[in-house]
């Protein structure tokens, strides 16, 4: 059984920020046997919920101490806003520049009688078909919040866990903690180097998407040209000499994005070209 500290408030707005810690569970590539494993942050402000990778904040909080900027970002894991009471979800993207879109995303629920005990808490089970998956959620009506990890959000109480039938997906929460002020990402979620993301729909990214993987190298290469071969570049682990590597390397790279073509969201899975023999 999964152990977790959870602050429950008798008025949870009385605080700015009550932030949700998530333990994320995930294979990119749907035929690993292993699992990757990353903290998420629920943000859960006055007026809207947020959820993005842990180590943005805590990359953000150790800038601010050492008086430095340190920009990362990690394009398998969800970044995305949502006003309050809302399906609306804003979500943030690194391609070959950065960008936003926009999603509705009502999800319909299954409530069950089954429970269980976590820790003190009782939890309900839900069911849900959402992004061509199917997942089991496990929420709990004594925290009364309508919300959880990713998109998932609308059953009578906080989520503490939720799966898809696969296992290729868990969400489980970990710890729950309040901040006085309203937690500031303005910095890492809805910029990034500086820069305010590019508004596009999902015709325009499944575009964008395409266009980086046939030449996932592009700006690589151009650096490599205008440098005309000085200086040390590497991809891959492999150290590039001349302009006539980067045919295999592209091969390689999409190759890579076919295998880890394995979103949350596998309805919306992009339908790469297979490789030319």
């Amino acid at each position: 059984m999964k152990k977790f500290t959870l602050v429950l408030l008798p008025l949870l707005f009385s605080a700015q920020t009550h932030r949700f810690i998530f333990e994320f569970k995930f294979k990119s590539d749907s035929l690993s046997k292993e699992f990757r494993t990353e903290n998420m942050v629920l943000d859960i402000n006055p007026d809207e919920f947020k959820f993005y990778p842990y180590a943005y904040a805590e990359n953000d909080s150790l800038g601010k101490v050492r008086n430095y900027k340190n920009i990362m970002w990690d394009d398998q894991l969800p970044a995305l806003k949502r006003n309050k009471n809302s399906y609306t979800n804003t979500s943030y993207i690194l391609l070959n520049d950065f960008f936003s879109f926009q999603t509705e995303d009502k999800i319909s629920w299954n409530l069950s009688n089954e429970t269980k005990k976590s820790a003190q808490y009782t939890l309900q089970k839900a069911t849900t078909n959402f992004g061509g998956r199917k997942w089991t959620a496990w929420f709990s009506k004594e925290v009364n919040l309508s919300e959880g990890p990713y998109k998932f959000r609308g059953l009578p109480g906080l989520i503490f866990e939720i799966q898809d039938d696969q296992q290729n997906f868990i969400f489980s929460l970990v710890k729950s903690q309040k901040f006085k002020n309203t937690y500031d990402t303005s910095e890492f979620l809805e910029s990034f180097g500086g820069k305010k993301p590019i508004p596009i729909n999902e015709k325009v990214l499944l575009k964008k998407r395409m266009e980086l993987f046939n030449d996932p190298l592009r700006d690589f290469k151009e650096d490599f040209k205008k440098s005309n071969g000085a200086g040390k570049f590497s991809v891959l682990g492999i150290e590039v000499k001349s302009i006539e590597q980067f045919k295999e390397l592209t091969e390689r790279f999409q190759e890579m994005i076919r295998k880890e073509n394995n979103p949350i969201e596998i309805d919306k899975a992009v339908k790469y070209p297979t490789k030319k023999r």
